[in-house]
């Protein structure tokens, strides 16, 4: 081709004999070749035309014929009418045939031009920025979705808060006993949860599931019962990093995923920002983008900036078969692509999702950041893994999520309104027939370590639950239908269980006051008995939480955070200010994304890049039918 020397040439025929990608491709990603010269040799060797989409656009009423969507899906674009016939710009003269006939029938004769993918998809959002956008916001149907949240619709929920508010002032003592067996019934259903999913975890994790690798080939497994001589085939992988006002973190987040050892000829990494988010953009242009990182814009709507619309707008621009989403101060571990690879090669059709293991790379900066890496290994590594595999309903992470596309399309990617898509999206697998496996796999990310950022994420978080519970109970015996008893009622503990605990936690604080040997208001209106179960089953809590966090931070690197365990109590009374401003915002402003500022603490501790381990090679990859044509499209 005239740009690149015969060693790298060599190098690049050696590197597709491994993957299942094609030599531009590969001399894209590795950074020998530019698009533009792969374009061009790609037109000569099929004898086409080049066109540049953005310098000479599309013809907006060819593209009117079909929905936007079919043309970003099979990347092509009509482009002009001349000559009697419509040239159709594409990017894989070798596929085009697929589509011709449909394509006939629309618009008669054809004439096949080649453009670049990537300023082909960008021409496409030129040319469809409202269709596009709308349909973003609106990928969940509709009986899933809380876009219909409403003011008259919240009218309800406002007036059964009313209702309790009159009942405490008409009747305070039995509004005291019904808050107090609420508050009992919720820890009840939260110990529950908890306990089960750390006992699943702890007495079943020396017993390999059917879908674990074998240890003879942790890189790469082959299933159960397969011929481990057999080629195996790596995924295209896309993964989406969201990013909104970020200009800390976004040289830092360049670097650390460029780390990533997974082949760059399969690996996309979308950066999505809002189309107005000068600050972020300005951000990145200081930072050297690899080819295989591209930059997405988001176009504005309804004034709707939340992080689902910005993933369904982009998931429509992922050429990979498998869709991960990290967050923008995220540090993945080096190989976590190949295990996640692996573990969907081996596992049933079912498991549409994997999650990773999020953990915090600055637990020491302050008493917070310790407490809040305390939490989220108590949840990341002992209950959430055991509500898996005891096949419940998984509340998604935030991020290091990973899914089969097929699936993922099929639901509707994430509700663009819902401010903890993620939880939501958890659900809504289970109720279509997935699941949710968790692989050990690290992510780092930052604990937010300051009082009132930590207040407006956690209230956000909450928010998100209130949502996502009222929009699946919406219809209970539906929810019973898809998802069964058994994760109906994990369903209930975890979201009333985490709810109750907080919007209560006044009232269960005040219960302390018994052990003191204090007066209390309950204490006519129920039996010593009955208190001293109170008290037991409240000490029990924090005796169950103790204990699950102190299992959680026994591995060596985190050992020094034991002594901080029994703080976790004090840790969680921030909450009752997060819970109460989550409810505020509930009828108020349902759909106000209040965005965690990154970049606010440095890693103090060396896993701030981390390795599960040395990172395996991948396993030799060769393609029966080997692709020699010279494109860079999916």
């Amino acid at each position: 081709m005239g740009v690149i020397t015969p060693g790298q040439l060599v190098f690049a025929l050696h590197l597709q004999s491994r993957l299942d990608a094609r030599i531009g491709e590969i001399l894209v990603a590795e950074g020998w070749a530019t698009r533009a010269a792969i374009r061009d040799a790609l037109a000569q060797q099929f004898g086409l035309e080049t066109i540049d989409p953005l310098y000479h656009p599309p013809d907006p009423a060819l593209i009117a014929r079909l929905p936007a969507r079919f043309w970003v899906a099979h990347g092509l674009i009509p482009w002009r009418h001349e000559d009697g016939q419509v040239k159709i710009a594409i990017t894989e003269p070798h596929r085009f045939a697929r589509v011709r006939t449909v394509l006939g029938e629309v618009f008669g004769p054809l004439q096949p031009v080649l453009a670049d993918p990537i300023d082909l998809q960008s021409a496409i959002a030129r040319a469809c920025p409202v269709e596009l956008a709308e349909g973003a916001s609106t990928r969940v149907p509709a009986r899933l979705s809380c876009r219909g949240w409403t003011p008259s619709s919240r009218l309800g929920v406002g007036l059964a808060f009313l209702a309790c508010v009159a009942l405490l002032t008409i009747a305070p003592m039995a509004s005291l006993s019904l808050a107090s067996a609420a508050a009992m019934t919720t820890l009840v259903l939260f110990m529950t949860l908890r306990l089960t999913g750390a006992l699943a975890h702890l007495l079943g994790r020396d017993r390999p599931r059917a879908s674990d690798p074998a240890p003879a080939d942790p890189a790469f497994p082959a299933a159960a019962g397969a011929d481990r001589k057999a080629p195996q085939r790596l995924p295209r992988v896309s993964v989406m990093v969201a990013l909104y006002h970020e200009t800390e973190i976004a040289g830092a987040l360049v670097r650390r995923l460029s780390r990533l050892s997974y082949p760059k000829a399969l690996l996309e990494v979308l950066l999505v920002l809002e189309e107005h988010d000068e600050t972020t953009r300005r951000a990145l242009t200081h930072a050297d983008l690899p080819p295989w990182m591209r930059i997405i814009e988001v176009p504005a709507h309804r004034g709707l900036t939340t992080k689902p619309r910005a993933l369904n707008y982009a998931l429509d621009f992922c050429r990979g078969e498998l869709i991960g989403v990290w967050d923008a101060e995220d540090a993945p571990a080096p190989d976590q692509i190949e295990r996640v690879a692996a573990r969907f090669a081996i596992a049933p059709p079912e498991v549409a999702c994997i999650q990773g293991i999020l953990d915090f790379y600055n637990p020491r900066t302050n008493w917070r950041a310790r407490c809040f890496t305390i939490e989220y290994a108590s949840w990341f590594r002992v209950i959430l893994p055991g509500i898996a595999r005891l096949h419940l309903v998984v509340p998604l992470g935030g991020t290091t999520h990973f899914f089969r596309r097929a699936p993922l399309e099929a639901l509707g990617g994430w509700d663009a309104h819902n401010v903890t898509e993620d939880a939501d999206l958890g659900v809504r697998l289970y109720r279509a027939g997935y699941r949710t496996e968790l692989l050990n796999t690290v992510t780092y990310e930052e604990a937010t370590c300051r009082p009132w950022p930590w207040v407006r994420q956690r209230s956000r978080w909450l928010k998100g639950f209130m949502v996502t519970y009222l929009v699946h109970m919406r219809r209970p015996a539906r929810l019973w239908s898809d998802l069964g008893p058994r994760r109906f009622f994990g369903m209930q503990a975890f979201f009333l269980g985490t709810l109750g605990q907080f919007l209560l936690t006044p009232l269960m604080w005040s219960f302390w006051m018994l052990t003191l040997g204090l007066p209390h208001a309950i204490g006519p209106l129920v039996s010593h008995s009955v208190l001293n179960a109170g008290i037991a089953l409240a000490l029990s809590a924090e005796l169950l939480a103790m204990v699950i966090g102190m299992a959680a931070v026994a591995r060596p690197e985190r050992r020094f955070l034991l002594g901080w365990v029994p703080t976790l109590m004090f840790y969680y009374l921030l909450g009752v200010v997060a819970v109460y401003k989550a409810m505020y915002e509930l009828f108020l402003k349902p759909f106000y994304w209040d965005k965690t500022r990154h970049g606010q603490a440095h890693p103090d501790c060396p896993t701030a890049e981390p390795a599960n381990g040395p990172t395996a090679d991948p396993a030799p990859i060769v393609d029966a039918t080997r692709d020699t044509t010279l494109g860079t499209g999916p």
